[in-house]
C-alpha cells in the first residue's frame, strides 16, 4: 500500500508546505536522503498552538500538535520527491519548548513517531531525539524534522 493510499484511509490530506520563516528551503535531498527543515505544528498558515507544555500547553495537546509538525514535514517531503517515493522513515528529531521541571519530552513527540507508523507501517519505525528547550520559532510548543531514505 502506497503512503498517499494510507494517508487517504486515515482521512488526512497534505496540507501546502509551509512557507519558510527565514533563508532555508522546506526539504532538500541527497543521494537517496531527503532532510526536511524542522517544521512547526501549523495549520492553514497558523500556528495550532503557543505556549511552553507543562504550563500552557498540555502534553496531550503538544502530542497532537507534533502529528501535525510530522504531516507537514511529509507535506515538503511530497513537493519535493513526491510521499510514494519514501522506502524508510530514517530518523525524527523532535524539540519540545518546555517549562522548568517538563520531562516528558519523549511522550510529546511520540505524536509524530506513531503518526508516521500509521502512515509507513514498518517502514515508518525510525532512530530518535526528542529535546527539550526554553525558546522555540513563534512561541509554538513543539517542532519536528525527519530525515527519510527516497528511491
Amino acid at each position: 500500500m502506497t503512503a498517499a493510499t494510507r494517508l487517504a484511509e486515515l482521512g488526512v490530506s497534505l496540507p501546502a508546505v509551509a512557507a519558510p520563516l527565514a533563508a532555508y528551503v522546506p526539504a532538500v535531498r541527497t543521494g537517496n536522503l531527503v532532510y526536511t527543515s524542522g517544521q512547526l505544528p501549523l495549520a492553514g498558515g497558523e500556528l495550532i498552538r503557543t505556549g511552553k507544555v507543562g504550563a500552557e500547553v498540555s502534553p496531550e495537546d503538544a502530542k497532537a500538535a507534533a502529528r501535525t509538525c510530522a504531516l507537514n514535514a511529509l507535506a515538503a517531503i511530497d513537493a519535493l520527491v513526491g510521499i510514494d517515493s519514501v522506502v524508510r522513515v530514517v530518523k525524527v528529531v523532535g524539540f519540545v519548548a518546555s517549562s522548568p521541571g517538563f520531562s516528558g519530552q519523549p511522550g510529546v513527540v511520540n505524536g509524530a513517531s506513531e503518526f508516521l507508523g500509521e502512515v509507513f507501517g514498518e517502514a515508518g519505525s525510525h532512530a530518535r531525539s526528542a529535546v527539550g528547550v526554553s525558546e522555540l520559532p513563534l512561541d509554538a510548543p513543539v517542532e519536528v524534522e525527519l530525515i527519510v531514505e527516497v528511491v
